[in-house]
């Protein structure tokens, strides 16, 4: 009797394990089978190269706020900053006349500068960094449509164009550009002992210092590395566009934040892997493809994804709760006998 109680006991917790580890990649089989079958024109190889390049925008800002995230902290102001340096970027270019090679730099430094604001004003102020951003998200975003005056700016240079709507053989730039964005951050965060450090900042932050971690410079880099690919989807959604809008952004943070608790990155840091986030993108970007297909209103969408954030919140409270109650067994034994 006691064997196969341990046999169940182990078969639960292999099960778990499994579930824990492959979740949302059968939530992202299950919906393509679903969306294959009910969606016109959803399993296509047209769609397909367009719904990658409508995820390629949201993977880069979520790799992003997946360092800040993993470190223990957030950023609220990531579709702000979009705004901010989208419409710069598009005044220098259509009413200064500045080349496109240095209106990217600049859009690149800008936002990385952006991001160091965040962290900077956090270690300053010791207020966490959801609060802090959620100010800064206000001023960047009211900065947007001062220096826009409410208006779509054109007049891009046709050279730009090529970023955002170029092709590099049958792949659409923004997609190589992405799939840069996910090696290099899965190499900084898996090889390099920044990134362990990151992680061990968002494991626990006062073991991280007590080891030699600097703490508050680690948090301005993960902020500016933040704002980097921020910038980068920035000029990627301009050049898209081809015009510089202070809607452009909107809701980014909402996705990216989705996408990455989808992914297995937990709010309470020192957790997750950016192959995981881009499972959580690609989610998102399945359902947001296949509801506008399938002709639903945004409205609809907006329910469907805060849903989606609530489930995978329940799942990683879930996971937490039973990884904590698991751990605490052992001791418990120990203790009675």
């Amino acid at each position: 009797m006691r064997a196969n109680t341990t046999l169940v006991s182990n078969f639960s917790g292999n099960a778990f394990s499994f579930l824990t580890k492959y979740v949302t990649v059968l939530v992202l089989l299950g919906l393509l089978v679903l969306f294959s079958a009910i969606a016109p024109n959803f399993a296509t190889p047209n769609n397909f190269i367009i719904l990658l390049r409508q995820v390629s925008f949201t993977a880069i800002s979520a790799v992003g706020i997946a360092f800040v995230m993993i470190s223990g902290g957030m950023d609220l102001s990531i579709g702000a900053q979009i705004t901010l340096t989208n419409v710069l970027a598009a005044l220098l270019m259509a009413r200064m006349g500045v080349p496109p090679v240095v209106a990217i730099a600049f859009t690149l430094t800008l936002g990385t500068f952006l991001g160091v604001i965040n962290g900077y004003t956090s270690i300053l102020l010791k207020v966490h960094p959801l609060i802090i951003t959620l100010g800064t998200m206000t001023i960047f975003k009211g900065l947007g449509y001062i220096a826009a005056g409410g208006n779509s700016i054109s007049g891009l240079p046709q050279s730009f164009k090529f970023l955002g709507q170029g092709y590099i053989g049958p792949i659409p730039v923004p997609v190589v550009i992405m799939a840069l964005v996910v090696l290099v951050g899965s190499f900084i965060l898996n090889k390099t002992y920044f990134g362990r450090y990151i992680y061990a900042l968002g494991g626990n932050e006062e073991a991280a210092r007590l080891a030699g971690v600097n703490i508050n410079r680690m948090k301005v880099f993960v902020f500016a590395i933040c704002g980097f690919f921020s910038a980068i989807t920035s000029l990627l959604l301009l050049s898209r566009v081809f015009s510089g809008q202070v809607t452009t952004g909107q809701g980014m943070e909402f996705d990216c934040m989705t996408a990455a608790v989808l992914g297995g990155i937990s709010f309470k840091g020192g957790e997750g892997k950016i192959s995981g986030l881009l499972t959580g993108v690609l989610i998102i970007g399945v359902l947001n493809n296949a509801l506008q297909l399938l002709s639903l209103s945004d409205y609809y969408q907006m329910v469907v994804k805060g849903v989606v954030l609530l489930a995978a919140v329940g799942f990683d409270t879930y996971q937490k709760t039973h990884k904590t109650s698991k751990g605490r067994v052992p001791g418990a034994k120990g203790a009675t006998a």
